[in-house]
């Protein structure tokens, strides 16, 4: 009797074996590599998991890779070693090198077709796709999380300290943090990712070119227009504000943060995508409004620029590999999916359907402002000037204008010098990367 029964159990326990064994070599994986680190990656995981559950030919496997760069470098290596995931996030200012990347990239636009499938680019919100799209029209590259600069505010310092409204001009936000710093509040505002919001979204709020060349769309051979005189004076007041404590510098990325949450600034201009965590740490009641503006400059703002990431699609896997890469494509791009990700995060959604979705599922109504970024995004029919940027190496002028950005903060330096310094340095990576990619 034992001995059948042992026969029994192994048996079973080979059939087991065989099953698990089958249905692994029926499930193809699909590495994606990501720099959503905390609680977005907790979300970029649900996104793969509710794709694995509900078929069962692919299975995404997510990967944090570090921060963006970490990640977008980690890709290229990978390539280079013939060991590259299928799908990479890489952040707006890496398209111009994703596009440089020669042989490496498979254009999710061409990658969708090949598959089979069909990729509406009517759907799409036009500020979010225009930026990772050929001058032709081609979709590069798939819209995953994009997000704008908006201004949050602290209502009830605004009520403290008699603030009527949100400033929607730049003199206003002069008058607002002076009201607030005569309440007591130690300072009137701060911002984040300071090269994104002051320089990059301030230019084409205003209109006005970051570079030559339709700000590179148009060509590597393109020079940096930002020392122009309006960003140089936007710079040299935040410079004046900082003396009174108007204005207070907290680090380049988004380290200012509880400087707005725990109530020292009374307005913060950082990503719409910090929703989720402004909402979890402020003890106050929050709203969010448009970026200021110069009324002496434009009569009306033109429209913001994205910042985030898209999911790039990397060549040298196998073709049935892709027809996964596909699918999964189009469950990220769901109304359901985005709908979802843009309520948790922050994050506008990359189509009209996850916005009408997320208006008839009453988001807006219980949250309001919550549908600022997206407004602000479709103000205005993009202009050369407002599409966005797609210069060569400027993850690295970045560095760069942090760098100068910080000496007129410091006082080493005037704000014309400062810009004047950042562009001539800048210009110099743009010439290296032009030669490297003739």
């Amino acid at each position: 009797m034992f001995s059948k029964g042992k026969k029994v159990v192994q048996a079973l326990a080979f059939s087991a074996t065989m099953t698990f064994a089958m249905n692994s070599m029926a499930t193809t994986e699909i590495q994606w590599w990501h720099a959503m680190g905390g609680v977005n990656g907790e979300r970029v995981n649900k996104i793969a998991d509710d794709f694995n559950a509900k078929q069962a030919d692919y299975k995404v496997v997510p990967v944090y890779k570090g921060n963006y760069t970490e990640t977008m470098t980690a890709a290229i290596a990978a390539f280079r070693a013939k060991q590259q995931p299928h799908i990479v996030q890489v952040f707006e200012v890496g398209t111009a090198t994703m596009m440089a990347a020669k042989g490496a990239v498979y254009p999710i636009e061409e990658m969708m077709q090949d598959a089979g499938k069909d990729l509406d680019k009517s759907t799409f919100l036009p500020a979010v796709i225009s930026y990772y799209q050929t001058p032709e029209g081609k979709l590069l590259s798939m819209p995953f999380n994009s997000s704008t600069p908006v201004l949050w505010y602290n209502q009830d310092a605004f009520d403290k300290a008699g603030v009527s409204e949100p400033p929607k001009t730049w003199p206003e936000m002069e008058e607002a943090s002076k009201k607030l710093r005569a309440a007591g509040y130690p300072c009137g505002f701060s911002f984040g990712w300071q090269s994104w919001v002051m320089l990059e979204n301030f230019s084409a709020w205003h209109n006005i070119s970051v570079g030559t060349k339709e700000n590179g769309f148009a060509g590597f051979d393109t020079e940096f227009t930002f020392n122009n005189d309006q960003v140089k004076r936007v710079m040299s007041d935040v410079a004046t504000w900082q003396k009174s404590d108007i204005f207070k510098y907290g680090g380049r990325r988004g380290d200012s943060l509880p400087m707005f949450t725990n109530g020292e600034c009374g307005m913060w201009m950082n990503s719409s995508a910090y929703y989720g965590g402004i909402k979890k740490q402020a003890q106050f009641k929050f709203g969010q409004t448009m970026l200021p503006f110069y009324p002496d400059v434009i009569d009306q703002p033109q429209n913001s620029i994205i910042g985030g990431a898209t999911l790039w699609v990397l060549k040298g896997h196998n073709k049935d590999d892709y027809k996964g890469v596909a699918s999964f494509m189009e469950h990220l791009s769901s109304p359901e999916v985005q709908a979802w990700w843009h309520q948790e995060t922050g994050y506008v959604p990359i189509t009209k359907a996850a916005y009408e979705l997320s208006k008839k599922q009453g988001f807006y109504e219980k949250n309001p402002g919550t549908d600022t970024a997206i407004k602000q995004l479709s103000l205005n029919q993009p202009t050369p000037n407002s599409r966005g940027i797609r210069f060569g190496s400027f993850v690295q002028v970045r560095d760069i204008i942090n760098e100068e950005m910080e000496a007129i903060w410091n006082g080493s330096k005037t704000a014309s010098q400062a810009m004047d310094d950042a562009a001539k340095r800048g210009n110099v990576l743009l010439r290296k990367f032009e030669k490297a990619n003739m």
